[in-house]
């Protein structure tokens, strides 16, 4: 039967999937290498400028603003992107669409971050010419510390030279990923100096799985009634009924000022099966897990679901002052779409 989709490699061991993935390795070796070359730059010709890039667009009024064509473009939206989710507002402009209209986006407040690896696009002339008009600041990324480009700019972020990964050399690939590296670069040395937190993080990232994560558990937990709790010495056959009433598979254990002091899990109930019979008469004091794993109201959805993977439970009684006000379960964090 003929193979439905011809793109797909039918046998890993033939030699046109061994000479894929030699192309494939060639691709990563020769990207690898251009990403190894920025971090060299950045401790010697490219640190200054570096340094400098960050403090302007940190200090500026305005926005930043990312700008390119073509390849460079498409690599300037998605930095735009980032520098605005982390806390740096930016937009991009399309060089090109600039000078028709476009130009009237930018303000004498804003940044300009121009993306071009030969410094030479004629269409990015009138860009320039205007942000010299209203002495806007450009910082250029290039890979040619001569072009027209770097020469317009306050700021120079010059790339070192790479071979891209095309055998011809000639379609943008390793450059692409160098700017892309170095703007990724930029705009976490901004978040990181910002100190700009998960919190700030959550409030531009509502929506989606990202959204989900950065619920908070009290978004998340259950309260009231529906929080499987029992007093210290309190029969298990009484906790056992708690237990399956409120479906989590657990019932947490308070002393006399209301603090939670243990928990009884089904774990628990395993583990004590050699007490036979009498383990229903028990008190739960005997049975509970002492001093269990509690978690605040304003912790991050995320952060919650990794304590319970790490500790390989799946419930995690809320507190506030040491007292029980909530629980959450694994399935909490299904629904909701974060696990």
């Amino acid at each position: 039967m003929a193979n439905p989709n011809p793109l797909m490699v039918e046998s890993s061991g033939s030699e046109p999937a061994d000479a894929a993935v030699q192309s494939a390795l060639r691709t990563l070796d020769a990207e690898g290498g251009g990403i190894a070359a920025i971090a060299a730059a950045l401790q010697s010709d490219l640190r200054a400028p570096f340094v400098a890039a960050v403090d302007l667009i940190r200090n500026a009024k305005g926005r930043l603003i990312v700008t390119g064509l073509g390849k460079s473009g498409h690599i300037g939206r998605k930095i735009a992107a980032t520098f605005a989710s982390t806390g740096t507002p930016a937009f991009f402009v399309h060089a090109a669409e600039a000078s028709h209209g476009d130009l009237g986006m930018i303000t004498p407040d804003d940044v300009i971050l121009a993306l071009s690896w030969s410094g030479e696009q004629p269409e990015m002339k009138n860009l320039i010419t205007y942000a010299k008009r209203f002495r806007i600041p450009v910082i250029a990324m290039t890979a040619e510390r001569e072009s027209s480009l770097a020469k317009a700019a306050g700021i120079a972020l010059t790339l070192p030279k790479a071979r891209e990964a095309c055998p011809h050399n000639l379609a943008p690939t390793t450059s692409s990923l160098m700017m892309l590296a170095l703007g990724d670069a930029l705009a976490i040395a901004l978040l990181e100096g910002r100190g700009f937190t998960s919190v700030d993080f959550s409030v531009l990232h509502p929506g989606g799985k990202l959204g989900a994560l950065l619920k908070y558990t009290r978004d998340l937990m259950h309260t009231g009634e529906a929080v499987p709790l029992k007093p210290l010495g309190t029969k298990m056959s009484e906790a056992l009924v708690e237990m399956t009433s409120k479906g989590f598979g657990c019932v947490g254990i308070i002393d006399g000022r209301g603090h939670i002091v243990g928990i009884v899990t089904d774990g628990d109930l395993r583990r004590h099966m050699d007490m036979g019979p009498r383990l229903m008469s028990a008190t739960v004091d005997e049975v509970m897990t002492r001093n269990p794993k509690t978690i605040d109201r304003d912790v991050l959805a995320g952060e919650a679901l990794e304590i319970l993977n790490s500790s390989k439970i799946t419930t995690l009684i809320v507190t506030e002052a040491n007292k029980p006000i909530g629980i959450v379960h694994l399935h909490d964090f299904l629904r909701a779409g974060v696990a």
